[in-house]
């Protein structure tokens, strides 16, 4: 029979015989179990080093609580769990403003340089036509990258009248002939919001 005194030592059992047995557990069973932890980390990550690391951060977590799992056959269950909790939070923190694709976007020097100093000055030109308060709304959406909310507390006006009035701005830039240089509204607008 085996005794515990008050402060958690286990009489007739060292506490390093102990902590090598529970190594020696846990060691068995990610041996036995490793290609379906792994294969389950792959169909989460899509990418065989994520997946490695998602593993090795729920091994390293499940090791760290190995003791406390009284239930030693739910933990697969555990791991799985913990794999996805760890998926789900590095994927929030990841940033989103990087996207693979097939095609490399334009560089800089493959556009005609020429043609977008014309550009600029048309647009410069035809945002001038505008009346003041909408030309300001709308250097601060495009330029500034405003929010509307943030613009009618610039201005001191409402949420609405910022919409409306850059909805009209937009409207009269479409309509201006010398920002369509003889093209469809669609093409010479697409190519000014771009």
């Amino acid at each position: 029979m085996v005794a515990v005194a008050d402060g958690g030592a286990v009489y007739g059992e060292a506490a390093g015989e102990r902590t090598s047995l529970s190594e020696a557990e846990f060691t068995a069973y990610v041996q036995e179990r490793r290609a379906s932890l792994y294969a389950t980390a792959y169909h989460l990550t899509g990418d065989r080093f994520e997946a490695e690391d998602l593993l090795q951060s729920a091994l390293f977590s499940t090791y760290r609580a190995w003791e406390r799992i009284s239930d030693k056959a739910a933990v697969g269950g555990y791991l799985r769990r913990t794999m996805t909790n760890l998926h789900i939070s590095a994927w929030r923190r990841r940033k989103l403003n990087e996207y693979p694709t097939e095609e490399l976007p334009e560089t800089v020097g493959d556009t005609d340089a020429m043609r977008g100093t014309e550009l600029r000055a048309v647009l410069w030109q035809a945002l001038a036509r505008l009346p003041e308060l909408q030309r300001t709304m709308l250097v601060l959406r495009y330029y500034e990258g405003r929010t509307d909310p943030e613009i009618a507390d610039i201005l001191d006006i409402s949420v609405g009248t910022v919409k409306s009035s850059i909805w009209r701005s937009l409207r009269r830039l479409r309509e201006d002939e010398a920002l369509s240089f003889g093209r469809s509204e669609q093409e010479s607008f697409g190519e000014l919001v771009a």
